[in-house]
C-alpha cells in the first residue's frame, strides 16, 4: 500500500507510528527496497510532491513552523490543498501536532498562539468509545487551534483540543510517534535553551521519555490500529 509522509526535510522520522503502519502493510512503493515506510513529501518543496494517485495513506508530521507565519504561506496553502484533496478522495489522513493544526485550518478552523503551552509529558483526556486516544503523551507545542462544527473533537487537555476527526481524516495535537531517539534529537539540536526557559533540562526530559515510552509505544500501536479500524468503518458507511 502506497503511503505519503508530509514533513520537513530534516525532521521526518515517524517513529512508533511509522513502525506500526509498516507492520500493517502501509509501505511507500518507491522506497520499499530501502526499508522506508513512506514516500516523503518535504514541506519546503511542495512543487516536488508526488501525486496522490494510488495513495492509501497520508501522514502529516509535526514541525517547528507555525501555520500563520507569512513566509511559509505557499507551503501552508499547498498542504491544505493536499489535505482537502485526500479527504475528498477518502484517503485516510493521520496528522500529528502541526499536522493537526494545519488540518484544522484546511477544514475552516483557525490556528493561533496558545494561552497555555505544553512541553513534556502531559495528560490527554478522551471519553468512551475513544479512550484509546487518552493517556500521557509527549507534547511540544506553543500553538493551538479551533475547529468548525463538522469536525469532531475527540480528546482535550487544559491547553485545548488534542484529537480531531472528520471522516477518514484524524489528527492529534500530541506526539504519539516519539521514541527516545526522537526526543534526544529534539532536545539536543535546538531544545536545550528552549527547555531551560521553561525550567526544564534536556536530561530530565530524556530520562522521563525513557520511562514513558515503555508505555506510550504500545499505546501508539493501539492508536494506529484504532485509526485503521475506524477508517475502514467510515469507508464502509
Amino acid at each position: 500500500m502506497r503511503s505519503l509522509l508530509v514533513a520537513n526535510a530534516n525532521d521526518a522520522d515517524p517513529g512508533c507510528i511509522g513502525q506500526r503502519f509498516a507492520e500493517q502493510g502501509f509501505v511507500g512503493e518507491r522506497f520499499k527496497d530501502h526499508g522506508s515506510v513512506f514516500d516523503h513529501c518535504e514541506r519546503e518543496y511542495p512543487d516536488q510532491w508526488p501525486s496522490l494517485d494510488g495513495a492509501d495513506l497520508v501522514v502529516l508530521l509535526g514541525s517547528w513552523w507555525s501555520v500563520y507565519w507569512p513566509d511559509i504561506e505557499k507551503s501552508v496553502r499547498a498542504e491544505c490543498e493536499l489535505i482537502l484533496e485526500a479527504h475528498r478522495r477518502r484517503i485516510p489522513i493521520f496528522g500529528i501536532c502541526y499536522g493537526s493544526q494545519i488540518m484544522a485550518k484546511a477544514f475552516g478552523g483557525t490556528v493561533q498562539r496558545a494561552a497555555q503551552h505544553e512541553v513534556g509529558w502531559h495528560q490527554v483526556d478522551a471519553k468512551a468509545p475513544n479512550q484509546v486516544i487518552g493517556g500521557t503523551w509527549l507534547q511540544w507545542h506553543y500553538d493551538t487551534f479551533t475547529t468548525t462544527t463538522d469536525v469532531e473533537v475527540l480528546a482535550t487537555s487544559p491547553a485545548g483540543p488534542q484529537a480531531i476527526r472528520k471522516g477518514r481524516s484524524f489528527a492529534t495535537q500530541f506526539h504519539p510517534e516519539v521514541t527516545e531517539a526522537i526526543v534526544r534529537r529534539w532536545a539536543s539540536e535546538s531544545g536545550e535553551a528552549e527547555l531551560a526557559k521553561l525550567g526544564m533540562t534536556a536530561n530530565e526530559l530524556i530520562n522521563q521519555t525513557i520511562f514513558e515510552v515503555k508505555r506510550s509505544a504500545p499505546a501508539a500501536a493501539r492508536l494506529v490500529d484504532w485509526f485503521i479500524e475506524s477508517s475502514a468503518r467510515e469507508l464502509a458507511s
